[in-house]
């Protein structure tokens, strides 16, 4: 996926304004942590026709998206894993907040 176009970066700046740009893991925690990142839930890579789905987004700083997801091999951890199997698609998890968990 191209991160510089023009769409990608409205969309990202959309997914940060909704979610207040505070890192949505963190805040999980009762941490306010500023987002920095947009992160697929469903890597793009793998679910092209999800990547611009909200439900499929989620704000995180830059240390929480390191833990979702190995920086060297781009390989998922366990827990974007377990954030997937949390994440129903085309069910925007924003609204459904008291029933998500991580």
């Amino acid at each position: 996926m191209d991160y510089k176009t023009k769409r990608w970066k409205k969309k990202r700046e959309s997914i940060l304004r909704k979610d207040g740009y505070l890192c949505q893991i963190s805040k999980r925690y009762g941490r306010r942590v500023e987002a920095e990142v947009v992160h697929h839930i469903y890597p793009a890579d793998e679910y092209p026709e999800y990547r611009f789905c909200d439900w499929n987004l989620i704000s995180v700083s830059v240390g929480e998206h390191n833990k979702l997801e190995n920086r060297s091999t781009g390989a998922l951890t366990e827990l974007d894993e377990e954030l997937k199997r949390h994440t129903i698609p085309g069910v925007d998890w924003r609204k459904k907040k008291k029933d998500y968990a991580i």
